[in-house]
């Protein structure tokens, strides 16, 4: 579960940063000046930063409590599991 869910964390990441970059071609002569060009680059860049990072810390809280979180899903899917077949095993 853990390597899965890292996995869309950076999945995540990546299609971010792709949009941001796809957005900024696509919409590059549409700013009129060259000074609203550069405020949308570092606007984009400053999210991309921020969004990349806050995922990167997501990801190293999911490895310093993975035991825990994952550990209490692992433990309610065995209890689920245990109710839909009626309690056998």
């Amino acid at each position: 579960m853990h390597k899965r869910d890292v996995l869309v964390a950076w999945a995540f990441v990546v299609g971010l940063w792709f949009a941001v970059i796809f957005v900024a071609i696509a919409t590059w002569d549409l700013a009129p000046t060259g000074g609203a060009r550069t405020l949308l680059l570092i606007g984009g860049t400053i999210v991309l930063i921020f969004n990349t990072a806050a995922i990167l810390a997501m990801l190293r809280h999911y490895r310093e409590d993975r035991d825990f979180m994952y550990g209490l899903d692992i433990k309610f899917l065995d209890e689920s599991r245990g109710l839909k077949t009626g309690g056998r095993r």
